[in-house]
């Protein structure tokens, strides 16, 4: 799809009330935003692994991006240290996960953040290939094993049967939908965010 034309159909979208976001990320977005908006993230330097478009224009103190393939969070780790290291739907797709979260806790300062936020019911998508799946207490015992203070990782989920059934075929958005219950028997979506001591 030309650029033009996809920019005019995201505003259009926005204009009306339409959310283009995916339902399995709505939630985790939300919440995050929340527990962030308590941070002082205008004097953060912050590293997003694998940059989508939702945590660039957060007003951050600085903002780096290490994409897949020039940089590969499983092999190498960036010389510079930050406050916040985020992962947003990346964790899933890398073949060594445990070594890229070694190099995430390198790379955070003291008191630093690691926001991971991963599927968990959703359905195998390789991109380039797909390789892992956490619930959140999963999620606790590998961010532990890693490196992270089990007291100092935070959890969330969100998920329903329909919410599953609806992205076994294709990816649906939250268009007009505006109420998103939460059955914890279906986590959809897991996330974390894990303090470096």
């Amino acid at each position: 799809m030309n650029a033009q034309i996809k920019t005019f159909i995201e505003a259009a979208a926005r204009r009306v009330g339409y959310d283009k976001t995916h339902i399995t990320r709505v939630i985790a977005y939300r919440e995050i935003d929340a527990w962030l908006d308590n941070l002082s993230c205008a004097e953060l330097d912050t590293l997003e692994i694998s940059a989508g478009w939702k945590w660039r224009d957060r007003q951050w103190g600085s903002y780096t991006e290490m994409n897949w393939p020039d940089y590969d969070i499983c092999q190498e780790r960036l010389k510079d240290s930050f406050d916040v290291i985020i992962a947003d739907n990346v964790w899933e797709h890398l073949p060594y996960p445990y070594r890229a979260t070694r190099n995430v806790y390198d790379m955070l300062r003291p008191g630093g953040w690691f926001i991971n936020i991963t599927p968990f019911m959703i359905r195998y998508h390789a991109v380039p290939i797909d390789c892992s799946r956490w619930t959140e207490t999963g999620m606790k015992h590998f961010l532990e094993e890693a490196g992270f203070d089990r007291e100092q990782i935070a959890t969330g989920s969100w998920g329903n049967a329909q919410a599953v059934k609806s992205n076994l075929v294709s990816w649906q958005r939250a268009g007009w939908q505006r109420k998103f219950e939460n059955d914890e028997r279906f986590p959809l979506t897991v996330w974390a965010m894990a303090q470096k001591q």
